[in-house]
């Protein structure tokens, strides 16, 4: 995935950016690119030996960044979800959220900014330049738009 700063992260905004699954490890390149808020989109278990939430909570903690988990699974994002990131991200701290590649925190992240008035082309256009290609998620992000 493209990045604009060199970090392993990809970037949608100056201060929202996204990943594939992170490991412990990772959570000290996040605080170097001024993370204040992680947010895990992956529920735990969803493939065999993907590290636990748990223990990126904990490695997040020790390096003083906010965790919060809105686990989206196969049933895709509901409004609960939306309340959830919209409630995290609230205070406007550099977040990162991830997932298993990075695309379920991209959906999440551009139906929220839908959902309280960002404009679709702009939305798409935004995550396709951090390589994430949501195109067919229009009808997603309109219905989030509008309701």
């Amino acid at each position: 995935m493209p990045n604009q700063d060199n970090s392993p992260f990809s970037r949608l905004t100056d201060d929202f950016l996204v990943a594939a699954q992170l490991t412990t490890a990772d959570i000290a390149k996040a605080k170097s690119a001024g993370v204040a808020l992680i947010i895990n989109n992956r529920p735990d278990g969803e493939e065999p030996g993907q590290p636990r939430g748990e223990a990126i909570a904990a490695a997040a903690a020790e390096e003083g960044i906010r965790y919060v988990e809105i686990p989206i699974g196969r049933t895709g994002v509901t409004a609960k979800h939306l309340d959830d990131f919209e409630a995290a991200t609230s205070t406007g701290a550099r977040t990162l959220a991830y997932c298993r590649s990075g695309m379920r925190s991209t959906i999440v992240w551009a139906m929220a900014k839908a959902r309280t008035g960002g404009e679709i082309d702009q939305l798409v256009e935004q995550a396709a330049a951090a390589g994430y290609d949501i195109s067919a998620q229009r009808r997603l992000l309109e219905a989030a738009k509008s309701g």
